[in-house]
């Protein structure tokens, strides 16, 4: 199945910018939040960390990693979408005491950052849109410090039928159905395809490792509808 050229996909997230924030919390019932939790505190920042959240979209993960690395650290958040970028910074712009958060229209492709940069990073929901998964990974690999770790969230292609069934069902009859009361139904369509593209658990394992990390390991979470690949780079 072929994947959207980026253009199309870039132009899909400047879409539904205005309501990405409001969908995904319905959609998820707030558990969203629980899952981008887990995935920092497996990404281990640390007070004055320099910590990066690739495909920021509108910034959940960013900030709260700018609470973790606290007023010393510092924390990039990229995306290739402006208008989510846009309100990523408005959202931050409202916080009291200010977080330290640079935002980058960037490629998660060709990355503007110098090798060995960054402390840690996360990435939320990104992994699976991005054209070519194996030059992302290395891209990441790239940009990390030796010995920082990344983790990586984003829905999962569970295996057993019963989950499988489940999915399809929360997708076709949950998914969709809300994105058309915000005349989105088409945007949100393309979940379901996007999550057939998406390589399983153990074959992200073995992308990362590819890519150059030490060590990778996938964790199924949400009765295995999400995922997080935590990776360490040597």
């Amino acid at each position: 199945m072929t994947k959207p050229p980026p253009s199309e996909i870039r132009a899909l997230f400047n879409r539904i910018a205005p309501v990405y924030d409001q969908l995904n919390n319905d959609l998820s019932l707030g558990q969203h939040r629980i899952w981008k939790r887990m995935a920092v505190k497996w990404s281990q920042p640390k007070p004055g960390d320099v910590a990066f959240d690739l495909c920021c979209g509108s910034g959940d993960l960013a900030q709260l990693l700018a609470r973790q690395v606290g007023s010393t650290g510092q924390v990039y958040g990229a995306d290739f979408a402006p208008e989510l970028l846009a309100i990523a910074r408005q959202r931050s712009d409202r916080q009291f005491p200010p977080l330290s958060i640079h935002w980058v229209e960037a490629d998660a492709l060709n990355l503007p950052f110098e090798n060995n940069f960054f402390d840690c990073a996360t990435i939320g929901y990104g992994l699976r849109n991005v054209t070519d998964i194996p030059r992302c990974l290395r891209e990441l690999h790239r940009v990390l410090k030796p010995g920082a770790k990344a983790a990586i969230l984003d829905f999962n292609r569970p295996t057993d039928p019963i989950s499988i069934a489940f999915l399809k069902w929360y997708l076709e009859a949950i998914v969709v159905p809300s994105a058309k009361q915000l005349s989105l139904q088409e945007e949100y369509a393309y979940i379901a395809p996007s999550l057939d593209r998406f390589p399983l658990g153990t074959e992200q394992v073995r992308l990362a490792k590819a890519a150059g990390f030490a060590i990778a390991t996938h964790y199924p979470i949400a009765f295995g509808m999400m995922g997080v690949l935590t990776v360490t780079k040597a």
